[in-house]
């Protein structure tokens, strides 16, 4: 199995293979390398007798195979991408046949012989989004050894902030840590939407300049005083009547402001507290490692500690979790998000 930075790299670098099979949760680096492929490597002249863009809705796996099997018209390569291949029966089920000789499986699968014995001439693209082959299959087994296989898993929440500054970096800016975060607290581990709404962004600044937390909440759509990324200061610090004009902001705004993505983001936060706690080393730099955060935020999440002992973080847990199930419906009769969220909220303070 390959790496996204790696198939990128080789692709960049003219090391081209028959089959390229990506899949996986998190559709982002599928699309990133399909894309690639797509504009790059047939120059224009090329594509327009060498290029076909399928769609799994809309064709059969034979045809697919036909496709792949064609040879290029005055060009070393033809390229077939078949998007949506998730929805092809061949691969609904992760791959037909289950454990067994790949090349027995091949003979009842023309997908598996085709990978068997590609056409050299062909590059042939496959992208199965939001979810992962089943690695007990032949047709696992059979990309693991013939063709370059991509597994593209979401990113942990913790891991966001720092693909974001990656990807910044890439396009020549800077981002100050707690822009990253916010970003990241804003609009979770999809990066798609995170990268459309970064790209958005760069047309109105400077290349070369450091983005803020201020131009995130003027350019994203998030509330500068009433986020969850200052509900957290304004828990961190007990101050009661920010957190509750905060968190009254929230039931006003439900769609703005989903329970799922509350829920989360304080979950996340508390464990932080209550890990921080544990950390013999308090020096901010081994504090950040251990947390996996910017060493920014290790003055927030000492504040948070000393005003949450890890006896009231256990009962915090407990109100997340009750609050979490209440919004699920589970023995609510009335409740509101919105309402949940106050009650929440008070008995954190309290």
């Amino acid at each position: 199995m390959k790496e996204y930075e790696e198939i990128l790299t080789d692709l960049k670098r003219k090391i081209l293979k028959p089959v390229y099979f990506l899949c996986g949760e998190e559709p982002y680096f599928i699309d990133k390398i399909s894309d690639y492929i797509e504009h790059t490597i047939l120059d224009e002249s090329e594509r327009e007798f060498n290029q076909s863009v399928l769609y799994g809705r809309e064709i059969s796996m034979a045809e697919i195979i036909g496709s792949a099997k064609r040879f290029p018209m005055m060009s070393d390569y033809q390229v077939v991408i078949v998007k949506e291949a998730q929805n092809l029966k061949e691969f609904s089920k992760g791959g037909g046949d289950d454990e067994g000789d790949s090349k027995a499986a091949s003979g009842k699968n023309p997908f598996l012989a085709y990978v068997e014995n590609p056409q050299p001439s062909t590059i042939l693209v496959i992208c199965h989004k939001y979810k992962s082959l089943d690695k007990r299959t032949a047709l696992y087994k059979t990309l693991q050894k013939k063709a370059v296989f991509l597994d593209s898993g979401k990113l942990y929440d913790n891991q966001v902030p720092g693909w974001i500054n990656e990807y910044i970096k890439e396009k020549k800016y800077r981002i100050n840590p707690r822009a990253s975060q916010m970003l990241a607290d804003y609009l979770g581990n999809d990066l798609s939407k995170i990268s459309n709404e970064l790209d958005k962004l760069f047309i109105s600044i400077p290349e070369g300049s450091e983005i803020s937390a201020e131009q995130i909440q003027d350019n994203i759509g998030i509330s500068k005083d009433f986020n969850v990324f200052e509900l957290q200061d304004a828990l961190a610090k007990k101050d009661v009547l920010k957190s509750n004009m905060i968190v009254n902001y929230f039931a006003a705004n439900p769609k703005d402001n989903p329970m799922p993505v509350l829920m989360s983001n304080l979950y996340n936060y508390f464990n932080k507290v209550l890990q921080y706690h544990f950390v013999a080393d308090k020096n901010k730099f081994n504090v950040a490692k251990e947390l996996g955060v910017n060493p920014f935020f290790v003055d927030g999440y000492q504040r948070a500690a000393s005003n949450y002992p890890s006896s009231k973080l256990k009962a915090i847990f407990g109100f997340l979790r009750e609050c979490d199930t209440k919004s699920k419906g589970v023995d609510n009769a009335s409740a509101t998000d919105g309402e949940l969220m106050k009650e929440l909220v008070f008995k954190i303070l309290h």
